[in-house]
């Protein structure tokens, strides 16, 4: 038998043992049996496929600790029921398959009105979430300095503002997830809007001071001549093994939906010796909740002030092209100007084999701006840094450019080589400034 850990007293009798083992028992949280659906409606389009939403569903569910995944199921619907969501048979189909599998919690991928998610946990017999919820709960799950705390708790607020139905007790909470799914929040205890706006105004207030002083340190940094890299791309796409690989760093990096929430910056010596910043952010995801968006712009600011953004997309993936898609529109939606030199990292080549991995590598070499690699083999790296130093090393020229509305094409390239810093309609066409590199002139003028 193993000593008792200092300060706690042995057990004195097999009896004591015994009630001590039940009350060790009674403390320790069984895993929540959990159920995902994603409703597949009609008359709602989607660029994804319904499979691998409910997929990805899943995987954001394993992402919370405690959960044990006991069913997942595609419901496709003509159109959404306002009262129920599903029809009345698949609800009472759905409620005897919960009952036999001893199910505690049903995520929803996709959005549940309060009204629907009322009447189907009284339906039901059990706790609803939808797909804000569920990435709400993962948040403040990981969320680990102040800023991202209270970017969480002011997100959750805006969504629960109208379901008075859940439970506050969290809002007391120092830490850990929001209560939606087990704890304190089980209690139902209800407190009025006024109790909720006084807690916006409160975490507004003290994440005021946070982010005036996450600016004076963004002040302090500019004074120091090291230009910013942002890794940036779709969750799970391997920014944190890529930040590991060129930092030295030991962030958590594990093959699971938002394992990095809060910014981490480390200084990177690049090959030419010039030391530049790298900036962790946090994934981006389809059908990002509105809430989230506004609430962790203060923390996706490193991505403005970026001088390079690095889009880390996990190629091997099936809707890689999706994703990437829905990173566009997010880094749009942030204010992202097309000025800011953008490279895409096509990373987890570890994961591709045979043909399509050399037609990747094939594919990425014809683009100055596309690098193929695996953060996790170190396969491809060095071509990466060394473009990063180019990037940083080439000097940089301004000039101003008019060109006629027929000569879209060239208009366009300029655009999406991100050299563009402004533009302006004339009579003859468009009066466009640009600062770009020898090598980018030289490339304009051959098109």
């Amino acid at each position: 038998m193993t000593d008792p850990e200092e300060g706690e007293e042995e057990p004195r009798n097999e009896g004591d043992r015994e009630s001590q083992a039940a009350s060790d028992g009674a403390t320790k949280s069984q895993p929540m049996r959990a159920f995902v659906l994603h409703p597949d409606i009609r008359t709602e389009r989607s660029r994804r496929l319904p499979d691998l939403r409910l997929a990805e569903a899943v995987s954001l569910a394993a992402a919370l600790p405690d959960m044990e995944i006991v069913g997942q199921e595609v419901v496709r619907l003509p159109r959404a029921q306002p009262g129920l969501l599903f029809g009345t048979g698949k609800v009472e189909e759905l409620k005897a398959r919960f009952k036999g599998l001893d199910v505690g919690l049903v995520l929803v991928d996709g959005p549940v009105s309060p009204v629907q998610q009322r009447n189907l946990e009284k339906e039901w017999g059990v706790k609803l979430l939808d797909r804000t919820g569920l990435i709400l709960e993962i948040f403040a799950d990981r969320a680990r300095t102040r800023e991202g705390v209270l970017q969480v708790e002011l997100a959750a607020l805006s969504y629960q503002r109208t379901r008075l139905v859940r439970a506050w007790t969290h809002l007391e909470r120092q830490r850990g997830g929001l209560g939606f799914v087990g704890g304190p929040g089980e209690t139902q205890i209800e407190a009025d809007r006024r109790a909720i706006d006084e807690q916006v105004i409160r975490i507004r207030r003290q994440l005021d001071k946070v982010v005036k002083t996450r600016e004076l340190h963004r002040a302090s940094r500019r004074k120091v001549p090291f230009p910013i890299v942002a890794l940036v791309g779709y969750t799970n796409a391997g920014k944190s093994t890529l930040f590991n690989r060129m930092t030295g760093a030991d962030v958590l990096a594990k093959d699971m939906l938002f394992a990095t929430l809060d910014p981490t910056m480390r200084g990177v010596t690049l090959p030419s010796g010039r030391k530049v910043i790298l900036s962790d952010t946090v994934g981006f995801i389809s059908d990002l909740p509105t809430q989230l968006v506004a609430a962790f712009r203060a923390t996706l600011e490193e991505v403005l002030e970026a001088d390079l953004i690095l889009h880390v997309r996990d190629i091997a993936h099936p809707e890689t092209a999706e994703q990437a898609a829905d990173v566009a529109e997010i880094l749009q939606s942030l204010g992202v100007k097309g000025a800011t030199p953008q490279v895409e990292v096509w990373n987890k080549l570890d994961l591709v084999e045979g043909a399509a991995h050399e037609q990747l590598l094939a594919q990425a070499a014809k683009s100055e701006t596309i690098f193929a690699l695996s953060a996790l083999t170190g396969e491809g790296l060095p071509d990466l840094l060394e473009a990063v130093s180019a990037t940083f090393d080439e000097e940089k020229t301004e000039r101003q450019l008019t060109l006629g509305f027929a000569d879209g094409r060239r208009r366009a390239w300029l655009h999406a080589e991100g050299v563009v810093t402004g533009e302006a309609e004339t009579e003859e066409g468009h009066r466009i400034d640009v600062r770009w590199t020898a090598r980018q002139e030289k490339r304009f003028r051959d098109l």
